[in-house]
């Protein structure tokens, strides 16, 4: 595979790949498509933007004319692209409808036509649902409980028609809770470091027990980049860290790195249908040569010196929109939970 379309390649995840792959393939070339929504912005990519192997297109996944000429040129397809907030989800779940799985087939019809090396679509291990206890395998059913999930584990199907339909050589990887430099503020991570730098109140949903495994991105795209390079067609692999640590346990940290007070937690009404745990076996990735190299707090610490190093960047993302998002959908939030 010599010339990659990185679908979505400038939001947080995919942009992280972007960079990582150029540094490591020097004969790599990659096209990216993205929309540029709020959570996708060119200045993900303006470290590598310069270089002549990459090439930017703005554009929908779900516009078949935008996907055609771009797919034609490509060997594989990577499929970051998609609405991907939970929370957001709730509120507007037509939206990830029409991107997380019309876009996916979009995508497929596109590999299919040109006969692609590969197919990679990057879902979640939201797709298993709450799991209560032991860890999530591959043939696992798949049991979305919000309509994020639920579009993540629709475009899975998808992806598993295509192969068993047409012989597309697909994978899917399914990706723990990741964090880094260059994510949206609203996740739990980022939102809580941008607001502790601020002196803000930390929103914890319920008792703020919920329980996620946290992968550094780093991480979690050279994963995506195993799978790609030596992965079985058909095949999904789990990727995780096997750091499973609980909402208030990522406040703490968040506070510790910060040097800021406990008495920033605060805690709000709970999320409408909240998956109170996920963890992943990750047994069949592990022959391809992956495992996660960045423990939690290393990865904790590195991620609040980026946002401390960047308030520009974050700064510019939290503002009006977020603000009112923010308001609608934090119940129980003080007073002083919005700067002035």
């Amino acid at each position: 595979m010599k010339h990659l379309l990185v679908t979505g390649g400038a939001g947080f995840i995919g942009s992280a790949f972007v960079r990582q792959r150029l540094r490591a393939e020097p004969e790599l070339r990659i096209t990216v498509l993205d929309k540029l929504t709020y959570a996708g912005s060119r200045e993900n990519l303006a470290e590598v933007e310069s270089n002549p192997r990459l090439a930017f297109v703005q554009g929908d996944i779900c516009d078949s004319e935008a996907v055609e000429p771009l797919a034609k040129k490509a060997d594989a397809i990577v499929n970051f692209a998609a609405e991907s907030h939970v929370d957001r989800s709730l509120l507007a779940a037509g939206e990830f409808v029409q991107t997380d799985v019309h876009g996916t087939l979009v995508l497929l019809e596109a590999a299919r036509r040109h006969g692609h090396q590969r197919f990679l679509q990057v879902s979640t291990d939201e797709v298993y649902g709450h799991v209560g206890n032991g860890r999530s395998r591959e043939g696992d059913a798949l049991l979305p409980r919000s309509p994020y999930s639920a579009t993540k584990a629709g475009a899975e199907m998808l992806v598993h028609a295509y192969h068993a339909s047409f012989g597309v050589p697909t994978l899917i990887t399914r990706g723990s809770n990741t964090y880094g430099p260059y994510q949206f503020p609203e996740k739990i991570i980022p939102l809580f470091i941008t607001n502790a730098l601020e002196d803000l109140p930390l929103p914890i949903y319920g008792d703020g027990s919920a329980v996620r495994d946290y992968l550094y991105v780093d991480d979690h795209v050279s994963a995506i980049a195993a799978v790609l390079a030596k992965g079985e067609p058909g095949s999904a692999y789990n990727v995780g860290a096997g750091a499973e640590i609980s909402g208030v346990a990522v406040a703490d940290a968040v506070l510790e790195f910060c040097s800021k007070p406990a008495s920033l937690k605060h805690f709000v009404e709970d999320r409408p249908g909240h998956d109170y745990r996920y963890a992943l076996d990750v047994t069949r990735i592990r022959p391809l040569g992956w495992q996660a190299a960045v423990p939690f707090r290393d990865g904790m610490r590195r991620t609040v010196d980026w946002y401390r190093s960047n308030e520009a960047w974050w700064k510019r993302r939290k503002e009006k929109e977020f603000w009112e998002f923010y308001q609608r959908n934090y119940r129980g939030l003080p007073s002083r939970a919005i700067p002035q």
